[in-house]
């Protein structure tokens, strides 16, 4: 562009060359100052003593530190010393030697003090360093200026963009692809999540061809933001985008606005922003965007963080002031949306919301191959049931299990990857650690056998219990022992499922009352999600008796007074209450009727540790109920889809309808107290595993496996 410019060829100006000339010339200052003041003449002491006696020293300086003694001659005499007038020799010339002791010089000078030829004060220094004096004098003005330079230098670069700054922290700190290099992923390496992935294509698509789109009408959005769970591939999505883009992509954190000094992170909003309008057209990507984003002034009460806040409204004015179409597009992922400002919501700023959920079963699919591509693996590997094993997985949780299965695989020297090796991953990443090491006595070990086959049986007896997989009591984690269920996963929940889900949980206690006379803190997980599931029941979901059809949830953050009165959490508590007793005697009710094969099922437990759902099922007999997954499979069949491969009932079931409590809470991203209350189902049958259902044999048991929701 500016190609016929002259070159400008003279060196760069630097005031450092000024310091450096004004630090010479006080040196030659010194110096030239001293050298033509006086003329000092070097003798001997024999010298110097004949002129002290002939009485033409006006003073004499004894300096003990260097052995000089000197002389200053008086005017009258200054030709009889240096044979020259005061004009040639200044007005104080000296005479100096070296003196053999300050005791003699002394002596002398008594002497002649005596005999009057010399009447003058004697002077004594430590040091006549003119060099030292000099330096010392200097160097706290150079210290100075250094310091100043240095601060000088390190402040440049400043402007209108807000680059420079102290130490240049109002600079950006983000990270430029150029035409989409540097990073090698493509929405080829994006397995599943197709709906979004066509948004952000479409977004890639505009900047590559804007006429497309602009020929009718149409304007360039400013802004879409990626929410959905952790793990899901939201950033993984952006760096697709950068890889697909053929355009500039800015990457950065949304903590990389965030400094110690004041100010600093709406300067380096500034400076991004210049620099993208700059480059447009382009994209900017702020992941974890809820670390500047958060909702301002949610409490007044306890202050606010004004640089952040600063930060962010700097962020909203830039984003609504560039031009419609210039090409600058922000892309911004979080997995706490419900704490984003509003103004940052609005349209004209972050235009959609590209939510970016947990997999499906085909999506599990798609994944498990993306990740299994660099694996060695073996003849016996199903990718189809190991994603029926992973309901709720999200894909950072899928390339996990591959990784971990890889170092199983290494740790028993196999030569590839098999389906065992798979299984013990799920195993261990859900469930934790085998402990077989953990010493039990037989009394400990029969209670807890009698408590994980209470869950067994009450489960087996109840229409809308999630579907059993395994019961073990081989410690792993901190569980002694786990009932491993298959969830349901849902896209509603009725009443009557949660209550047999509670009953299914108060199967452990329940059987510990029954058949040991006591009750133990095993049952401390159980309690925890069954309480928090009831009041959840009760006063978010409005399924009781006393308080129908009301919800008492409220989504401020910050707020310390219940939405309900004091009459009405006794009310809330009182429903609470009788619905889990109501349970409790139903489980108690189904454990006695079933007494005799619940105390099979526990003998069998004691024997082998790991028993699989056909051991139940040759107990009890057949459950008389199809569950849910058994009926969308029959569905698919009906439609002439691909039937998955299984080796029987139980690990033919497949999932790929998220659970109703994951979409109301979990997957909505409402507060964690909220889910943590709200969720029905998944806190104590979130054991996403499926296990083959076969003989359990010494050394399978020797392997039990467990999972997350391994219940103490």
């Amino acid at each position: 562009m500016n190609e016929n410019k002259p070159k400008n060829n003279f060196p760069k100006f630097s005031l450092t060359w000024v310091y450096v000339l004004v630090l010479i010339g006080l040196l030659f200052a010194f110096w030239q100052g001293d050298k033509t003041s006086s003329v000092n003449k070097n003798t001997n002491y024999t010298t110097f003593k004949q002129y002290v006696e002939k009485g033409y020293a006006q003073s004499v300086t004894v300096n003990k530190t260097e052995g000089f003694v000197s002389m200053k001659v008086k005017p009258e005499h200054i030709r009889d010393v240096f044979k020259q007038g005061a004009g040639q020799t200044g007005v104080a010339p000296t005479v100096s030697t070296q003196y053999p002791s300050v005791d003699k010089v002394e002596e002398f000078l008594t002497e002649q003090e005596t005999k009057g030829t010399f009447k003058g004060a004697v002077n004594y220094e430590e040091s006549n360093n003119f060099f030292m004096g000099l330096l010392g004098t200097l160097l706290p003005i150079i210290l100075l200026v250094a310091v100043w330079m240095f601060f000088m230098r390190r402040m440049g670069g400043g402007g209108s963009g807000g680059a420079g700054g102290v130490f240049n922290v109002g600079k950006s700190k983000a990270r430029l692809f150029e035409k989409g290099s540097g990073l090698h992923v493509t929405f080829k390496d994006v397995a599943g999540q197709e709906g979004a992935k066509q948004e952000v294509q479409e977004i890639v698509d505009f900047l590559k061809n804007p006429q497309k789109y602009m020929v009718l009408g149409g304007k360039i959005p400013k802004g879409a933001l990626l929410v959905g769970p952790p793990g899901t591939g939201k950033t993984l999505l952006a760096k697709a985008v950068a890889g697909e883009a053929d355009v500039p992509f800015f990457s950065l954190s949304g903590s990389d606005f965030v400094e110690m000094f004041v100010g600093v992170g709406a300067s380096r909003v500034r400076d991004l922003f210049r620099q993208a309008k700059e480059k447009a057209p382009c994209i900017i990507f702020i992941d974890e965007i809820d670390a500047i984003g958060r909702a301002r002034g949610k409490n007044p009460a306890l202050g606010g963080n004004d640089e952040r806040e600063n930060t962010l409204n700097q962020l909203l004015t830039e984003m609504d002031g560039f031009g419609t179409n210039s090409g600058v597009i922000i892309l911004a992922a979080t997995n706490r949306v419900d704490i984003l400002d509003k103004a940052l919501l609005r349209a004209g700023r972050f235009d959609r919301q590209i939510h970016v959920d947990l997999p499906d079963l085909q999506e599990r699919v798609a994944i498990f191959k993306v990740h299994l591509k660099p694996l060695k693996l073996d003849d016996t590997v199903d990718i189809d049931l190991l994603a029926r094993q992973t309901p709720g997985f999200s894909g950072a949780d899928i390339a996990n299990v591959c990784n971990e299965a890889a170092l199983i695989a290494a740790r028993h020297n196999k030569e590839a990857v098999g389906r065992q090796d798979f299984l013990d991953a799920v195993d261990r990443i859900i469930g934790g650690l085998e402990k077989k090491t953990r010493v039990m006595t037989s009394e400990e070990k029969r209670t807890i056998a009698l408590h994980e086959a209470g869950h067994a049986t009450v489960s087996w007896f109840l229409k809308y219990a999630n579907p059993l997989v395994k019961v073990t009591i081989v410690p792993r984690g901190q569980a002694l022992g786990a009932a491993w269920y298959l969830p349901e996963e849902r896209n509603i929940t009725t009443k009557e499922q949660m209550l047999d889900e509670i009953c299914a949980t108060l199967g452990g206690r329940a059987a510990e009352e029954l058949f040991t006379g006591h009750i133990s803190s095993g049952a401390l997980n159980d309690l925890e999600t069954v309480t928090k599931r009831s009041y959840g029941m009760v006063a978010y979901l409005g399924m009781s008796d006393e308080l129908p059809n009301l919800c008492y949830y409220n989504n401020q953050e910050y707020n310390f007074t219940k939405p309900f009165s004091e009459k009405t959490a006794e009310v809330i508590d009182k429903e609470v209450g009788n619905l889990i007793a109501q349970q409790y005697e139903r489980a108690k009710a189904l454990l006695q009727e079933h007494a005799d094969g619940h105390a099979r099922l526990a003998q069998l437990l004691i024997d082998r540790e790991v028993i699989f759902a056909e051991d139940v099922e040759a107990i009890f007999g057949k459950r008389p109920w199809k569950s849910r997954a058994d009926e969308l499979l029959e569905e698919e069949n009906k439609k002439a889809v691909p039937q998955l491969p299984a080796s029987d009932e139980t690990t033919s079931t497949t999932l790929d309808l998220p659970a109703a409590e994951e979409t109301t809470e979990a997957a909505t991203g409402e507060t964690d107290a909220v889910t943590e209350k709200t969720e029905t189902a998944t806190e104590t049958t979130d054991a996403p595993t499926v296990h083959p259902t076969r003989p359990a044999s010494s050394g399978e048991a020797a392997e039990g496996k467990t999972d997350k929701e391994a219940r103490p």
